[in-house]
């Protein structure tokens, strides 16, 4: 059974050099780094960016039945600048991942057995690509998978809503859990802090307006929770902290794909939460979302083995 990850491959530009990310590809080369089925439906551009994005398929010896190449259109890109001790990402519109083509989307997807389908929002800002997402949804009764991934100013309320029915799982940090808070359970910021039975109320109610199968909402070092449509509420506190902190680029990324992972292993739930955790936090010790050294992953399965 294959876990279909649909949506953006593209560069962070830092000028000087250029680095592979996009969500739903830091996701697929986690899983492919662990040798679980998996296929990227995506689009790039016939341009250097490209080059080098082909370059990581190669690397993680994916396949490449759902890579786009798009003769026009450039490979997506994310300027990185640097302001003062911080940055400031732009990310580019009119990018070849904005046009992933529907017919072929759809003959990639027909060469698996999709057991799950894994998208986020990014990838829906443009008509094309949110078009193509929703006949691929059509197309499979694979389980879906919604990681949220806000993007300020180019996802709107419209764009979530319509995501969130869509899905059966849906994964949010705190921030975007407030957002959903706000939306849908007229609970503001400006409300104040909520008691503990507030927050799982107001979860449940989520969960029971969109239909879920269940809500997960990580919590950063202090680990993550799940809310399920059958009331169960699994909190996993056990998440120590990394010995040091690189940056925390990709550590939602690195919890999806173990999660992802869990369910095509047949985990617990409890133990997917565990190892998500676990292994989000090693990303964060290491320098962007994906590790260079492929050896990083062979710890993890040789401890869950």
């Amino acid at each position: 059974m294959t876990t279909v990850v649909y949506g953006e491959a593209l560069v962070d530009d830092f000028g000087a050099e250029q680095v592979v990310g996009g969500a739903p590809f830091n996701v697929a080369r986690h899983l492919a780094a662990f040798m679980a089925p998996q296929l990227l439906i995506t689009r790039i551009g016939n341009d250097r960016n490209g080059a080098v994005v082909h370059g990581e398929f190669e690397r993680f010896a994916m396949s490449e039945a759902g890579l786009q190449i798009d003769k026009m259109e450039e490979t997506g890109r994310v300027v990185v600048e640097r302001i003062g001790k911080g940055h400031r990402f732009v990310i580019l519109p009119g990018q070849a991942y904005d046009f992933i083509n529907p017919e072929q989307a759809i003959a990639a997807l027909e060469t698996v057995d999709a057991s799950m389908f894994y998208f986020g929002t990014l990838v829906q800002r443009s008509a094309r690509s949110r078009d193509t997402l929703h006949a691929l949804l059509d197309a499979t009764p694979a389980t879906r998978f919604l990681d949220l991934n806000l993007r300020e100013g180019y996802i709107d309320e419209r764009c979530v809503f319509q995501s969130m029915h869509a899905a059966d799982v849906v994964k949010v940090n705190e921030e975007e859990l407030q957002n959903l808070f706000g939306w849908y359970c007229d609970i503001r910021p400006s409300d104040g802090p909520l008691a503990p039975d507030d927050v799982r109320t107001a979860c449940a109610a989520l969960v029971q307006l969109f239909a879920l199968e269940g809500l997960i909402v990580t919590l950063g070092s202090r680990g993550s929770a799940w809310f399920g449509a059958d009331g169960e509420v699994i909190v996993h506190r056990d998440n120590p902290v990394p010995p040091f902190v690189i940056d925390t680029v990709g550590a939602g990324d690195a919890f999806a794909a173990i999660w992802l992972l869990g369910r095509a292993r047949g985990w617990p739930l409890e133990v997917a939460l565990a190892r998500a955790n676990a292994f989000a936090g090693a990303v964060c010790t290491i320098a962007g979302a994906v590790p260079r050294d492929m050896g990083f992953y062979d710890k993890w399965e040789a401890r869950w083995r």
